[in-house]
């Protein structure tokens, strides 16, 4: 099958197997920009905007990715809206595309995965497999070790809590906690008054 051909595959939500030379050595190639992204320096912050630039299909103004980033294909099928924040340990498994919005904040140690494997172990030996893409809205907040899976869509404004694991979609405004994660709220007028238990917001 040709390079391109495997690259449709990969788009599409079909079965192909992630071991093929041709896009073995594609995906070489990114992972070397994606080494270099992760030698900066703490000052080199112009640096490191060229370079996502460069690696990522789309990166608004105001984005930050604080490094060690990981990422299959370097953020090639990767789409950032303006100011997206990354702390430490962003996991993109970004085999096909995935959406994020606007002020979207990814506390340590998240991981977006867009990778399956079929169950079958005699596809899985040959390393089968097969993507769905992720989309995250504007204003969504995934916390510290969240893990979402593939095909999922978290709306704008939502929460997600620290160590989830996201196998369904999470719809707009909300709070959703767990494993797996479920809303556990939405967002409303309180939210709007106290930032943290019974402290109040003193800033406007």
């Amino acid at each position: 099958m040709e390079l391109n051909e495997i690259i449709a595959r990969m788009h599409s939500q079909k079965l192909y197997f992630c071991n093929d030379e041709k896009l073995v050595s594609e995906q070489l190639e990114r992972l070397e920009l994606l080494y270099d992204f992760n030698q900066t320096r703490p000052s080199e912050q112009e640096k490191r905007r060229a370079m996502l630039r460069e690696m990522f299909a789309e990166l608004g103004e105001g984005c930050y990715i604080e490094p060690p980033f990981h990422a299959n294909w370097a953020g090639k099928y990767v789409h950032f809206g303006d100011k997206v924040y990354a702390n430490f340990n962003l996991t993109l498994v970004d085999d096909t595309h995935i959406y994020v919005g606007n002020n979207v904040l990814f506390a340590p140690n998240v991981v977006v995965t867009t990778a399956t494997h079929p169950v079958h172990p005699s596809l899985r030996s040959r390393k089968g497999q097969y993507n769905a893409e992720v989309r995250i809205g504007d204003n969504a907040w995934i916390g510290a070790g969240a893990i979402i899976l593939p095909g999922v869509t978290i709306g704008e404004n939502s929460v997600i809590g620290a160590g989830s694991v996201v196998t369904k979609d999470i719809p707009s405004n909300v709070v959703a906690v767990g494993s797996p994660c479920r809303v556990m709220r939405e967002i409303n007028e309180k939210d709007m008054k106290y930032y943290y238990k019974e402290l109040e917001i003193d800033l406007t």
